[in-house]
């Protein structure tokens, strides 16, 4: 509770408090506008249903950038 009168706190977007968890449907959307704009390809492995190409991207990626995390946090 803040007194009356009292300036109001900054606002970043950095504060922890006020950071709202990303919807299936903004990251689709994140993902399309990332890949028209720049090129960059985001693929859930677990939504590619072909086997071999899905074990050829983990294998690319594990290359690239190491083995993935244990945790199942996807990022967050």
């Amino acid at each position: 509770m803040t007194m009356p009168g009292a300036p109001i706190p900054p606002r970043s977007c950095l504060d922890r408090g006020t950071c709202s968890a990303t919807t299936t449907p903004e990251m689709e959307m994140l993902r399309r506008r990332v890949w028209q704009q720049q090129g960059v390809v985001s693929l859930h492995l677990e939504d590619i249903t072909d086997p071999w190409l899905r074990q050829a991207i983990q294998n690319e990626a594990v290359r690239r950038w190491g083995p993935r995390q244990q945790e199942n946090n996807h990022g967050r």
